[in-house]
């Protein structure tokens, strides 16, 4: 059986339902800052649990522009999870501040919320946890110490959109949150987007500042802004495709629960975990083994496609070199780097999919585990 590990193609009744949002755009004569950006910010505001929605030209850019929005900036330090997409990063050396990193729990993959209280300096400005691969970042803990400590959290929600954490959408538990909108997240454009949600009305106006020129009446410009506005196309067809979305985040949770029952106890092989009171958005499933390639390669050789997400922290990245990061001390992250495997994920997988993956993996998963070391030969007694 051919196993996709993502797959983009729009079902007819899709396209057709595309294809008439791109006509109404279309015919309106209306590409930019228009009606349909309206609604859907609208929309994805109360689908985000909050009060104001300002959507932008990529993930990355709401990350910056949310940070400088809040007035982050050169002389400030932020503190970054060790593994992570490197955007995370990017985002605060754009705005002129300085990433700290701060590793991640080894089972996990989240920001270590001990690591983070340790590495709180007098400069510290804020925190942007990630709710990597789509599970909920320990946002309590990091919430209390940012309170404890007057810090601001912008929480990495790019591969979270509809998790929850103890009833409350992820969205919820920090400042504002920074969503990506690429085509393969969970909601997807069909292009780049992405967006800042928030309750605080200044924050949210400065945004709509920044990602337009600096502007808030034509040809008057406040500020030195960004063009970064996500157009009436992307808008309308967000819009529709958040509809959808709850029923697509709950067959990836019934593939992510299929494969945590079907994998359980196969040698060398660790499942990711869900933490309590988490319901994650299964934006991937990420495995761990201690052969990774050689797994990745057996199991393609079963034709079950694999990503690795992602094989070079961002500390270790060539445009950090010579950079203080670069020195970081960060062993859980490194260990992620060279032991996660994400197997095929998204509602276009059926059970007889899934189904595929698992037997692939039990067959060839437990051969690749090193054999222990035999004991040492007992040394001759006098």
């Amino acid at each position: 059986m051919s196993v996709a590990f993502l797959d983009l193609t729009p079902s007819a009744a899709d396209r057709a339902r595309l294809e008439a949002a791109a006509a109404r755009v279309i015919a309106s004569g209306r590409y930019l800052l228009g009606p349909e950006l309206e609604a859907f910010e609208a929309a994805f505001a109360a689908f985000a649990g909050a009060e104001h929605c300002v959507a932008v030209g990529s993930g990355l850019d709401a990350l910056r522009l949310a940070l400088q929005a809040r007035g982050v900036g050169p002389g400030d330090e932020v503190l970054v999870p060790g593994q992570t997409f490197v955007a995370t990063w990017l985002a605060v050396t754009a705005a002129g501040a300085t990433p700290v990193p701060v590793d991640v729990h080894p089972e996990t993959h989240l920001m270590d919320p001990a690591a983070a209280e340790a590495a709180v300096g007098p400069r510290t400005a804020a925190i942007v946890p990630v709710d990597l691969y789509g599970h909920p970042a320990p946002h309590p803990a990091l919430r209390a110490l940012a309170d404890r400590r007057g810090l601001w959290v912008l929480d990495d929600a790019a591969q979270a959109h509809g998790a929850r954490l103890h009833e409350r959408p992820v969205a919820g538990w920090a400042d504002a949150a920074a969503w990506s909108f690429y085509p393969g997240k969970n909601l997807g454009a069909l292009g780049d987007g992405g967006a800042v949600t928030t309750d605080d009305a200044e924050l949210a106006r400065r945004l709509r500042r920044l990602r337009n020129y600096g502007s808030e009446r034509k040809y008057e410009h406040l500020e030195a802004g960004s063009n970064s506005r996500l157009d009436e196309l992307q808008a309308a067809v967000l819009r529709l495709r958040l509809a959808d979305l709850p029923a697509a985040n709950a067959r990836r949770a019934a593939v992510a629960a299929r494969y945590r029952d079907g994998l359980a106890g196969v040698p060398g092989l660790t499942l990711p975990p869900v933490a309590p009171g988490a319901a994650p958005s299964w934006h991937l499933f990420v495995v761990r083994h201690p052969e990774r390639d050689a797994l990745a390669r057996a199991l393609a050789g079963e034709g079950i496609p694999t990503l690795v997400h992602y094989p070079t922290p961002p500390h270790r990245q060539p445009l950090y070199a010579g950079h203080p990061v670069a020195a970081a001390h960060l062993p859980a992250a490194d260990h992620a780097a060279a032991t996660v495997l994400s197997l095929p994920m998204g509602p276009h997988l059926s059970d007889a999919h899934a189904d595929a993956v698992i037997d692939a993996v039990r067959r060839v998963a437990p051969a690749l585990v090193p054999a222990a070391a035999p004991a040492p030969e007992p040394l001759p007694t006098a």
